[in-house]
């Protein structure tokens, strides 16, 4: 079916004055051609308008970038995905020498490395910053061991970029470029601020509408996070793993399962070579988010059906926005129902709760998960660097089974699972937002 641009105008308008989303930009790929629409403002300051060429930070988005571009090496014989770390860098090390010694480029890149993995560690502008990150993680705890299990983490693609940089001899920003941004012709795609300043950029906001207080996180994490585009391009690099030979000669490759999620039930059922693999309506969809300050993005790519769907926002409530707007248009464009989060049961579940309470902490991140009246209530609370930047979150937990909870925050309308997990011989986890997180008290 035919997308209809002229109603799709007024949808995104609406959805975004519906989640109180500042701006946003959407483009698609359907049909044989791009079609792009943006609304609102970059920046509720100035009152500058979004375009559909304006610039949003993708975050996360661009570990699907940096994936590509390790295999693109390993397409090249340059290296394999079992290739240990210490193998392309002789001075990588973790506090764990047994993981230092295992960790290979196939545990950073689906984020089963175990290596407590959200260092937002600032290390400068200078060209070393990545050699200097590395340098830092000699320090990095384990959640658990090398292969063990899933916990999503920003260290290991900011790893994997010095891998690339040792591999290519040149920056990891140089090498998105030849790698990938020039071989695609994306013009609106780059890194770094004084080449975001070239064009018109989204500022972050926060939950109260107002400018965040930082644009931009430090350029050491750029592999993990950095890329800042319009949503055209993004479209354009998810369109690249439909096509064999735009990129990759086998992008099937980067789909292909590698671990089962813990927590099945946040985006995502398993994990590929960078990309979240779930399923819709008997559709493969590969998919990727990303999260920076206050700005918000979303990458959708359906296979089968050959649509690549990405949306740019810059505040408000992106969860709910996104799935309303990704759901409206699958709806639209194959008929194809995008699940919704999982809820509370219609009955409720009766759960002894008293062996999940306690406090449970990961670089970046203290939860305290505490019992009322019978019920869990979560509390995370930033560390760090992220403290002033990322906002704490409470949220009333109700069970769904024996291990599972729902939960969601004052106002919020969208529902967040939380899995606990008790290891017979081994320490309890608790898995949220992706991450395994071990209880410490």
């Amino acid at each position: 079916m035919d997308a209809d641009m002229e109603r799709w105008a007024g949808r995104l308008e609406a959805l975004a004055d519906q989640f109180e989303v500042p701006g946003a930009s959407l483009a698609f790929w359907h049909g044989g051609e791009v079609h792009t629409r943006a609304t609102g403002v970059l920046n509720t300051a100035t009152g500058a308008p979004v375009h559909t060429d304006s610039l949003f930070q993708i975050g996360s988005i661009t570990k699907v970038w940096t994936a590509t571009q390790v295999m693109l090496l390993a397409e090249q014989g340059r290296i394999t995905l079992d290739t240990r770390v210490v193998d392309v860098l002789p001075g990588f090390m973790v506090k764990d020498a047994q993981a230092t010694a295992s960790i290979t480029l196939r545990h950073l890149l689906t984020h089963t490395a175990g290596i407590d993995g959200d260092l937002f560690l600032d290390t400068g502008r200078g060209d070393d910053c990545l050699a200097r990150y590395v340098e830092a993680c000699a320090g990095l705890e384990q959640t658990f061991p090398a292969g063990d299990s899933h916990s999503y983490g920003n260290s290991g693609f900011v790893i994997a970029g010095r891998v690339i940089e040792q591999l290519t001899g040149q920056i990891w920003d140089r090498a998105l470029r030849e790698q990938i941004c020039e071989p695609l012709g994306l013009t609106h795609t780059v890194t770094l601020p004084e080449d975001v300043l070239r064009f018109g950029a989204a500022m972050g906001h926060g939950d109260d509408g107002r400018p965040a207080p930082a644009w931009g996180l430090p350029r050491s994490v750029g592999p993990a996070g950095l890329i800042c585009a319009r949503a055209a391009d993004v479209v354009a690099f998810g369109r690249a793993h439909l096509t064999p030979g735009a990129l990759l000669a086998d992008p099937q490759a980067m789909r292909a399962p590698q671990v089962d999620l813990p927590n099945p039930y946040a985006g995502g059922r398993q994990w590929g070579i960078g990309w979240s693999l779930d399923e819709w309506d008997g559709h493969v969809v590969l998919s990727h988010t990303g999260d920076t300050i206050g700005q918000h993005a979303a990458l959708w790519v359906l296979p089968d059906a050959g649509t690549v769907i990405a949306v740019l926002i810059n505040g408000g409530h992106s969860v709910a926005f996104q799935h309303h707007l990704v759901s409206e248009l699958m709806k639209e464009l194959h008929q194809i129902s995008v699940p919704g989060p999982l809820a509370p049961p219609a009955h409720p579940v009766d759960v002894d709760t008293d062996a999940f309470t306690g406090v449970y902490e990961r670089a970046g991140s203290r939860i305290h998960v505490t019992s009322h009246g019978g019920r869990l209530r979560l509390r995370t609370e930033p560390t760090g660097i992220l403290v002033g930047l990322a906002q704490p979150r409470t949220l009333e937990l109700t069970p769904v089974d024996a291990t599972t909870f729902v939960g969601r925050g004052h106002e919020e309308s969208m529902w967040d699972a939380v899995v606990f997990e008790s290891r017979p011989d081994g320490p309890s986890y608790l898995h949220y937002s992706g991450r395994a997180t071990p209880k410490t008290g």
